[in-house]
């Protein structure tokens, strides 16, 4: 029999027991269905749990939609085996709702609603619960040992057995560096080659996407990632030969978000399970693009950095990034300089120097005393559950002196935005530092660009360093300029020359004090690896950012997200001589703006309310 749980039964069901029936009785539940609270009137996810011949699986469906076949639940630890003979001994439930802030992201107001189930279960191995969360845009479990024990687990039972048929986007996974800096391979699961992958792991199946990723990541567990098995099941593997920690022990959430694709672009899944804030007040955590003179000039000395500061401080953004090279006996006359300009110094930093608490305490000090407002750390290179202790000693003394943060060399964050909001961004990702000028090098596949919205994006904030006008690309320069609003990073740093940004005043113009956090993110059309266009609002203007792969053509942007009134419509896009141009119309809600773009082009429109007689956005 299935037992169907939506809000109105949350508070009605309370604890069944699971068991042999007594003679008379009725045969025990060993299946459930559970649903998302206020789904009536959408398709939404449903979980399907079962225990058949003492193994526990977990199936999703959306609508007529198998999303994910039967997969195997369950856990190993040094005392046993809890992936079989297993009994559910124990089912509760609760509504969660949640709403909370971040800094950074796809918003910063969240509101999270979704149906929590919990399941005890025995087996030889001793006692643990699975506990189910289902909301309107996807699925999550977790293991939970209620145990003020030592546990170390061996390994998971957790598969995705997504149907072979589906389209997929995978990310290779380096175990030897977990930078996540490889490009996403694209063929249907029964074409993929069995290997290891890193997350998020994108689905098309039928009329549903799937993202898999994980969230909730801390010292207590590493990260994990998965292995595609010969025959295709995406195997949950762990970052370490054992997982050891003392009780109680919640594993990290395993999540799909489940939905069409402007749900899953949309979603907040990723921040939604992960653990509340840590630091309490958060008004010197402060969003804003940068300037880096790395890519185009290096680090150089006092001067070169000066100049930085002032493209900074003229084009209206709040930092200035001093990247590997820059000398202790500079930096306080640096600061100096651009306090006076209104630019905050950012420094790079090895990771190497922030392993003890001794060094933390050092140099963490020592670059607050300078007037440092954030740090670069680089070369992270591992998601070990000895790294993940790392990351909270790390950011919890980073925040005991006001210090942003930015990784680099380091795998993609995992809900940490929310926990540390201290963070801003996190590279895991091929980005532009691979299109700096040199000798032989080829541009970036196209579909690269336009897989990562609707992949690494999703997990949290992404530092490519867009907007390089002379880099090695495949874009237009107007595709270029639109990566400024499709890829959302709290500090988002602009990596090209003073000169080439001087040689494009119409780019100028769009990323004078463009945001980086926004209030709102919406998918207007898309189609992974060939096109993205997303809108995005900052305060009370919208920006949209749109690329299409392939030959020129005309992209139109549905401006049904418009609230009434009058809008103006700046557009940043391709001209017929291939140079940016800068166009205005007047819009309103409910119309679609068509813009013309070349090959391998986009556009970025920026959105205002029109006062009478105005011809641009103020």
């Amino acid at each position: 029999m299935r037992k169907r749980v939506g809000r109105a039964a949350v508070l009605a069901v309370g604890v069944a027991l699971v068991g042999l029936p007594a003679a008379g009785q009725p045969a025990p539940v060993t299946s459930w269905t559970l649903t998302a609270p206020g789904t009536s009137f959408a398709p939404a996810p449903e979980a399907h749990i079962a225990l058949d011949q003492g193994k526990l699986t977990l199936s999703v469906t959306r609508g007529a939609t198998t999303v994910l076949e039967p997969s195997a639940l369950g856990v190993e630890t040094e005392n046993g085996d809890l992936t079989r003979g297993l009994e559910v001994t124990g089912f509760s439930q609760r509504p969660v709702h949640d709403e909370y802030t971040t800094t950074t992201g796809k918003r910063l107001r969240h509101t999270y609603d979704a149906a929590e189930t919990t399941l005890d279960v025995k087996g030889p191995g001793g006692a643990f619960a699975v506990v189910f969360r289902v909301s309107r845009d996807g699925v999550a479990y977790r293991y939970v040992f209620d145990t003020p024990k030592w546990v170390t687990v061996i390994r998971e039972a957790s598969e995705y057995a997504v149907p072979q048929t589906a389209d997929s986007f995978l990310l290779p996974f380096d175990n030897g560096r977990s930078d996540y800096e490889s490009i996403h391979v694209h063929k249907p699961v029964a074409q993929q080659d069995p290997a290891e992958y890193g997350y998020p792991a994108l689905f098309h199946v039928g009329d549903t996407w799937l993202s898999v990723l994980e969230s909730d990541l801390n010292g207590s567990y590493a990260g994990s990632r998965l292995t595609l098995t010969p025959q295709h099941r995406f195997q949950l593997t762990l970052g370490d030969p054992a997982e050891v920690a003392k009780g109680p022990l919640a594993t990290p959430w395993r999540a799909m978000i489940v939905g069409d694709l402007a749900t899953v672009t949309q979603s907040d899944l990723s921040t939604d399970l992960a653990s509340p804030s840590k630091i309490a007040g958060t008004s010197w955590i402060k969003p804003g693009a940068g300037a880096w003179s790395w890519w185009s000039e290096g680090t150089g000395d006092l001067a070169l950095q000066e100049k930085y500061v002032d493209l900074a401080a003229k084009e209206g953004w709040a930092y200035n990034l001093v990247d590997a090279g820059w000398n202790a006996a500079w930096v306080p006359d640096l600061v100096a300089y651009a306090k006076q300009r209104g630019i905050g110094i950012w420094l790079w930093a090895d990771a190497k120097i922030t392993d003890t608490d001794s060094e933390r305490e050092k140099n963490f000090k020592q670059y607050a005393d300078w007037g440092v407002v954030g740090l670069k750390i680089d070369f992270v290179e591992s998601e070990r559950q000895d790294r993940t202790r790392w990351y909270d000693a790390v950011l919890a003394a980073a925040a005991k002196y006001h210090l942003m943060v930015n990784f680099h060399g380091a795998p993609i964050p995992r809900g940490i935005q929310r926990t540390w909001p201290n963070v801003m961004s996190v590279e895991a990702v091929r980005g532009a530092e691979g299109t700096k000028p040199k000798p032989g090098r080829e541009p970036f596949p196209i579909g690269h660009y336009l897989t990562l919205p609707f992949t690494r994006n999703l997990s949290g904030s992404m530092d490519f360093t867009p907007v390089t006008f002379t880099g090695v690309r495949p874009t237009s320069d107007g595709g270029e300029l639109a990566l400024s609003v499709l890829f959302e990073s709290g500090v988002q740093h602009f990596a090209d020359s003073v000169a080439s940004y001087d040689a494009h005043p119409a780019a100028e113009r769009l990323l004078k004090g463009i945001p980086t956090a926004w209030d709102d993110t919406l998918l207007l059309a898309g189609d992974p690896g060939k096109l993205a266009v997303l809108a995005r609002r900052g305060g009370a203007q919208w920006y949209v950012g749109a690329l299409a792969a392939g030959p020129a053509t005309r992209l139109d942007a549905p401006l049904g997200f418009l609230p009434p009134g009058d809008w103006l419509a700046e557009v940043y896009g391709d001209g017929a001589d291939g140079k940016l141009q800068v166009t205005t119309q007047r819009v309103t809600s409910g119309g679609v703006l068509t813009v013309p773009v070349a090959a391998n082009g986009g556009f970025t429109a920026r959105l205002c309310l029109a006062p009478a007689g105005a011809s641009a956005c103020p």
